[in-house]
């Protein structure tokens, strides 16, 4: 099933990406530990390879560019 992300532009999102997306490596024993990744904005673009949030960090515009391949899950807010 293939979603129309457009009807939820100016929407706020809450993505969770795949654990496996925030890999890093434990230095003592070298293995990897997978973190759960979140990133949250309001959606500014759908497009067919992924998804354009915009958000304030640190007092400047943030915008992030979400890969489809790498989306858990969605929350959507305001609908």
């Amino acid at each position: 099933m293939q979603m129309d992300w457009t009807s939820y532009i100016g929407k706020v999102l809450n993505v969770t990406m795949h654990e496996n997306y925030g890999i890093v490596m434990e230095p003592k024993s070298n293995t990897p530990i997978y973190e759960i990744v979140f990133k949250s904005g309001q959606l500014v673009g759908a497009f067919s390879e992924g998804l354009l949030l915009e958000t304030v960090r640190e007092n400047e515009s943030v915008r992030i560019f979400i890969p489809h391949n790498a989306i858990k899950c969605v929350e959507i807010f305001g609908i």
